[in-house]
């Protein structure tokens, strides 16, 4: 368990990593604080947007809309490879996932098939949302698949957590299947090979 990163901490490792880093006006405040707990801190998960257009996918995933406000996450990926900080503290990206799941990436165990939702994940992982259809035919760059494996490393490196410290969205709440197009055994190796 680890406590939050500040703001400049987050930003420093990210560029540490050798990403693109733009900062959306005011993603250093915006958070969810009030509506439950920021911390500890055990992982980073992957989701992807459903959106098309990097512009409006920024701009939903800091605002959110009316049944779920913003921040949907910390970073937006977009196709590009650019990360840009839309949120600093709570977000809602992750939901209520399974406490297994959560259990086994604290331990750094391989994940459990999650099958329930009795654990706040909001208060517990970084989030990063990746600009995709997620219809399984939208492509994933090359260059946006690069800044997915060094954004996650990134936090891994800075708390000092191994690659299974990753997971995706689909492998913490029932019903998901985000991120869809990319497998996260393959990115776990990846982000394994980067922090080696």
């Amino acid at each position: 368990m680890a406590p939050p990163m500040s703001a400049d901490q987050f930003l420093t490792a990210l560029r540490a990593e050798g990403l693109r880093v733009v900062e959306v006006d005011g993603w250093r405040t915006h958070n969810r604080a009030g509506h439950g707990t920021w911390g500890p801190l055990n992982g980073v998960m992957i989701h992807h947007t459903v959106t098309h257009g990097s512009a409006a996918t920024v701009r939903i995933c800091y605002d959110g809309y009316d049944s779920l406000p913003g921040p949907l996450c910390h970073g937006v990926i977009t196709k590009d490879g650019t990360v840009h900080l839309v949120g600093n503290g709570r977000a809602n990206h992750a939901g209520a996932g399974d406490g297994d799941v959560l259990r086994a990436v604290i331990a750094e165990k391989r994940l459990p098939p999650c099958g329930k939702a009795d654990t706040d994940g909001n208060a517990r992982f970084y989030g990063f949302e990746c600009e995709n259809l997620g219809d399984g035919e939208d492509d994933w760059p090359p260059a946006q698949l690069l800044a997915i494996e060094k954004a996650a490393a990134a936090v891994c490196r800075h708390y000092g957590w191994t690659e299974r410290s990753v997971i995706g969205h689909k492998e913490w709440q029932p019903g998901k299947v985000d991120p869809r197009g990319f497998g996260m055994d393959w990115l776990r190796e990846r982000v394994q090979e980067r922090l080696k």
